[in-house]
């Protein structure tokens, strides 16, 4: 996910479970919890399986709109720092 604003990437959103696209769960990160990996050439994660299985996450097919209420729960869970606290005056 990209600031329309500010044009900078706050949130990896990883797609798990389901099949064919069906029944999966969209997992956002905040992007501050990745770390890129020159020798593996992409981003790691650094959670156990429990953590991410109880993160926030909201089912993939379904109509859901982000509100900046929902990422300051993502950064808080994750205790990322907001992007979401810096922008809350232009956001409803």
């Amino acid at each position: 996910m990209i600031d329309k604003v500010s044009g900078r990437a706050i949130y990896a959103v990883m797609s798990c479970g389901g099949f064919l696209g069906v029944g999966d769960k969209q997992h956002p990160l905040p992007w501050s919890t990745l770390k890129y990996d020159t020798k593996k050439g992409g981003y790691l994660v650094s959670l156990d399986k429990a953590k991410f299985e109880a993160a926030p996450q909201y089912d993939g097919g379904s109509q859901f709109k982000w509100i900046p209420e929902y990422g300051r729960k993502v950064d808080s869970y994750y205790e990322a720092p907001s992007f979401w606290a810096q922008r809350r005056g232009s956001l409803t």
